[in-house]
């Protein structure tokens, strides 16, 4: 599991005392923090590895983590309490029927959000229809980092090398955008799950509507230029990658008792998180 952190000393604690107890490798990624959040992070679990990130940016703390990522599966969530990591379980549910890669959706399946503005929301709404139809996609949340993918697929997302000072495209955080986009041209399946968005436990956040907008038009433009686009476009979509029976096993997961369930207020839609699947693959 890899937590990009960076002064979340008050969030990180729900958030390594949910994980279920199926998760044996906790990789903290950490990007100078100053409020002790690597020391709060090892005094509820000594056997975080932790890393120093090489830049700045949500992009480039993923790849430093996924480097020195060990296992099997390696799920992808953020570290102020807005993602549970309960529902790590059903991400695992997919993967072990038969998906490579699996991400979280608020606006499908029974998910939902407290946290998403009106203009996140228009904005988020806009890029997930221009990449579905710009590749053959059929994202329902394209711009939300909660993923869980087989250790296989990384080399599929190509994420800038974590060697080096100087900042790089996908950095930052249009790299949920490249990922899933890069997911959805490579020969991967690719599953949604439902998941509930909760405000930050504390602190305030550095997402920038406009200015991480932009960043991901950016990545959405540069990436329908690449040989693997180019690709996708002359491929029918029948005949994208199927879903197939898993051939791998782990251990069976359930959730740490811990915590209990972070409280929301009950939107239209909204239902009980489950492992359901959304019909065919990408």
């Amino acid at each position: 599991m890899v937590i990009p952190t960076k002064n979340e000393a008050r969030n990180i604690p729900w958030v390594l005392e949910r994980l279920p107890l199926g998760v044996f490798e906790v990789i903290v990624v950490d990007g100078a923090s100053v409020d002790g959040t690597v020391e709060v992070a090892r005094s509820i679990r000594d056997d975080i590895v932790v890393v120093d990130q090489t830049r700045s940016g949500k992009g480039n703390a993923l790849a430093c983590g996924f480097a020195a990522a060990r296992g099997e599966i390696i799920v992808m969530i953020d570290a102020d309490g807005s993602m549970d990591p309960a529902e790590i379980v059903s991400f695992v549910d997919e993967l072990l029927t038969g998906a490579d890669y699996v991400k979280g959706t608020r606006f499908s399946l029974g998910g939902g959000s407290s946290d998403i503005t009106r203009i996140r929301r228009a904005g988020n709404a806009a890029l997930n229809g221009l990449v579905n139809m710009l590749y053959k996609a059929s994202f329902t949340d394209l711009c939300y980092g909660y993923n869980a993918f087989w250790a296989h697929a990384v080399k599929h997302l190509e994420l800038p090398t974590p060697s080096g000072h100087e900042p790089q495209t996908g950095d930052g955080f249009e790299v949920e955008t490249m990922m899933n986009i890069r997911a959805a041209v490579a020969p991967l399946v690719v599953q949604e799950v439902a998941s509930y968005e909760s405000d930050r436990l504390h602190g305030a956040s550095n997402l920038h509507a406009v200015r991480d907008g932009l960043r991901v038009l950016r990545v959405i433009a540069k990436e329908y230029r690449t040989p693997a686009a180019r690709a996708v476009r002359a491929t029918p979509r029948s005949a994208r990658p199927a879903t197939r029976p898993a051939a791998r096993h782990l251990p069976a997961m359930r959730q740490a008792p811990a915590f209990p369930p972070r409280q929301h207020a009950a939107e239209p839609g909204d239902s009980t998180i489950l492992p359901t699947r959304v019909g065919g693959a990408w």
